[in-house]
C-alpha cells in the first residue's frame, strides 16, 4: 500500500449566516486549485493542497456590501497551514 501524503491547508469556518458566501469567495479565488468543501454541520472546512487565497474585494461581491477581513477571523474555528492576513485578503499556505 502506498501511502500519499497530501499538504492540505484552509480554514474552518463556523456555521454563521455568511459561510456560504465565504466559502464561494474561496472557490472563485482559487481557479487553478481543487478546494474540497467538507460540511460537518456545525462548521465547514475549506482545503486545497499547498495554498488557498481569499481577497476581501471577492467576499464582497458575493455578500454584496463592504467586508472587513476581521469579520472573517471572527468565523475562524480554526485553520491548518500558515496564515498570512492583510487587509485585503488571507493566505493559508503549507508550513515548511
Amino acid at each position: 500500500m502506498v501511502t500519499v501524503e497530501r499538504n492540505l491547508v484552509g480554514p474552518v469556518l463556523r456555521m454563521v449566516d455568511e459561510v456560504d458566501a465565504v466559502v464561494r469567495a474561496i472557490v472563485e479565488d482559487n481557479p487553478d486549485r481543487e478546494v474540497e468543501v467538507v460540511d460537518r454541520g456545525a462548521y465547514i472546512r475549506v482545503q486545497a493542497e499547498w495554498s488557498l487565497r481569499v481577497s476581501r474585494e471577492s467576499i464582497e461581491r458575493q455578500i454584496g456590501r463592504p467586508y472587513q477581513m476581521r469579520e472573517l477571523e471572527q468565523m475562524l474555528a480554526s485553520f491548518a497551514g500558515r496564515i498570512i492576513t492583510t487587509s485585503d485578503d488571507v493566505v493559508w499556505q503549507y508550513k515548511r
